[in-house]
């Protein structure tokens, strides 16, 4: 994992950070193949529920809407492709606080199970109190993060355990793209959804940390069948997408998930609307 103090070869510009990330990705899994590398259970060894599309919301920042005119893209913006997320990147400086939480994703396809070597996943999600960098905070671009998935389909970052705002079930949005490059120059990605936080989890983080002063109370009015975007999921979906946690609010969290990615997947829904256009935007 990187510290929020790793900074990038700015002379390079961003047209340099996928060729040597993908470099740093070839010496693991050349130490992996001498046996110096930690080892763990192939993705294709479980059993898979295919995750269904869901809203990426008013606040993707992936380039496909605006915020007080100005298209908002955080994808094309240097340092982007990083580990750790919890500082901004870039030209802007700011960071956030709350329950450390290693996120470790696993991307595989639907339909065999096998690791998607190479396919980039881009994640965000709200600080503590329910707020989003580059919307509600327009000085600010943490908790953002392009990572690319290894030769076990595994990608890794360092962020907090995400808030709970009224309305929401707590959640990390994310969209996985067949390549770096794709997340970057604005093509579809191949799969848009969103990971759901344990309930006893987020329970206990905003009962403790005063950092979440608004999770406890806004946790209490929303339940998994009344989200208006996990509501209608089966209960396999659910389980699918629902992050495995480990650890305390004292030490923070360990947490894992496998991603299904179903190529032929139907993508129609109903998305909101974007920030600024037809009153307040619903937050998704």
């Amino acid at each position: 994992m990187s510290s929020p103090h790793d900074h990038h070869d700015h002379d390079g510009g961003f047209a340099a950070d996928p060729p040597r990330l993908l470099g740093r990705r070839r010496a693991l899994a050349l130490l992996g193949g001498l046996g110096l590398a930690a080892t763990s259970a192939p993705a294709w060894a479980e059993a898979l529920t295919a995750l269904p599309w869901e809203t990426a919301g008013p606040y993707p920042a992936d380039g496909s809407n605006a915020k007080a005119g100005q298209v908002v893209n955080a994808l094309t913006q240097d340092g982007v492709i990083r580990s750790d997320i919890r500082s901004s990147f870039g030209d802007h400086s700011a960071s956030v606080e709350g329950v450390p939480l290693s996120l470790d994703l696993t991307l595989s396809n639907a339909t065999d199970g096998t690791p998607l070597s190479g396919h980039a996943i881009y994640v965000w999600h709200c600080d503590a109190v329910g707020e989003y960098s580059l919307y509600d905070v327009a000085e600010a671009n943490w908790l953002r993060g392009v990572g690319v998935a290894d030769d076990e389909g595994r990608v890794q970052f360092s962020t907090i355990v995400p808030g709970c705002y009224d309305g929401r079930w707590p959640h990390i949005h994310f969209e996985v793209f067949e390549s770096v490059e794709a997340a970057v120059s604005g093509e579809a990605s191949v799969l848009t959804a969103q990971i759901a936080i344990p309930e006893a989890d987020a329970a206990a983080v905003y009962e403790t940390d005063p950092v979440y002063s608004n999770g406890t109370r806004n946790l209490g009015r929303i339940t998994i069948p009344s989200d208006n975007v996990f509501g209608d999921n089966s209960e396999a979906q659910i389980a699918q997408q629902t992050l495995s946690m480990s650890g305390s609010p004292s030490e923070g969290y360990s947490g894992a998930v496998t991603i299904p990615v179903d190529f032929n997947a139907d993508r129609t829904l109903s998305m909101p609307p974007r920030p600024g256009v037809g009153g307040p935007p619903p937050r998704d």
